[in-house]
């Protein structure tokens, strides 16, 4: 692993921890003002930082569990724990944090409770607001590095590493609420209208199931198995093709089990006169190659194929009528 890359890591990291910190002194300072001043919104704003603290910490478990090494279970290791528990903080998300809001939201509506000394409120909602924000830009500035502003949701949707963008994703969610908690607090008092307190609830519940929604669909696709980036494909084509008695690399499979870890599976077509110990001794220099160029490639497979029996099996594998396959296996 490259130094860059070890460095990536332990910013991801950073940013969860400070995360962690904030988002539980934040909750218990919500969860003050709430018992102090009645809200609705307030307790459900608590609700949403306690679940962003938990969130954060089993991605903190999937990262540790990830990194556990191969054995005889589990040949390709645990890299695809990191996919499953951010599928985890999606769903919990949406159930914990939405639901409750919704609940307490709906309740509030039905049977309106004035605010109690809404002053508290909105200090407290400043002193979390800036208290998030600073996460915020942390996790911002992290995943966003050199890319321009209008290329993060592209980023988002090709990123193959979850706790980079989901801290960010909960941090500018939890914004959103504050702001409409605040709204829903200063509306309701200077109005004379509680029900508003519920109706902010029922909105950051809203807030909050478009979140997990958002975040589920990227990592559903990476638990799945999504294939490498098309830059890694093409570099890894090249390099076999750049390997003498290599004559011509027909196709390449590739999927990622964890942010840094692809799994590689190569047809190769060897020149004719090459003899097997001959053919071994080029796959062994893609190997190393392998592992020099490209660390992320935990394994790499090579099948010895000729162009036309690659078309063949493609043809086979697609069927009748069915569209051309991929550009990283053609």
């Amino acid at each position: 692993m490259t130094p860059r890359k070890v460095a990536s890591r332990c910013s991801s990291r950073t940013v969860i921890y400070a995360a962690v910190v904030g988002n539980l002194l934040i909750a218990l300072t919500k969860f003050g003002a709430a018992a102090w001043t009645g809200s609705a919104a307030m307790l459900s704003e608590g609700i949403h930082s306690v679940v962003d603290t938990g969130n954060e910490v089993l991605l903190l478990y999937g990262l540790r569990r990830a990194a556990i090494r191969p054995d005889r279970d589990h040949p390709l290791g645990y890299g695809r724990e990191i996919y499953f528990w951010s599928f985890v903080v999606a769903l919990l998300v949406f159930a914990v944090g939405a639901g409750f809001a919704f609940y307490e939201g709906i309740a509030h509506v039905m049977r309106p409770t004035p605010i109690r000394n809404p002053v508290a409120n909105y200090v407290v909602l400043a002193l979390s607001a800036l208290f998030e924000g600073s996460t915020w830009w942390l996790a911002l500035r992290n995943f966003q590095g050199e890319k321009p502003f209008g290329d993060l949701f592209g980023a988002v949707r090709d990123s193959k590493d979850p706790p980079s963008f989901m801290v960010l994703f909960e941090d500018s969610a939890a914004l959103i609420g504050l702001l409409v908690a605040f709204a829903g607090a200063y509306l309701s008092v200077t109005l004379d209208l509680p029900v508003l307190d519920g109706v902010a609830s029922i909105l950051i519940g809203l807030v909050l199931a478009v979140t997990a929604t958002l975040l589920a669909r990227e990592t559903k696709g990476l638990l799945i198995g999504e294939r490498a980036d098309q830059s890694i494909v093409d570099a890894i084509t090249r390099h076999a093709e750049e390997i003498e008695g290599i004559a011509r690399a027909n196709g390449i499979l590739t999927v990622h089990l964890a942010p840094r870890q692809i799994v590689v599976a190569l047809s190769l077509e060897f020149a004719d006169e090459l003899r097997t110990p001959e053919i071994e001794a080029r796959v062994s220099e893609l190997e190393r190659l392998m592992c020099r160029l490209h660390p992320e490639v935990v394994a790499l497979f090579v099948k010895p194929q000729s162009s036309s029996g690659f078309k063949e099996a493609i043809a086979g594998r697609l069927g009748p009528g069915r569209p051309a396959i991929s550009s990283d296996t053609s």
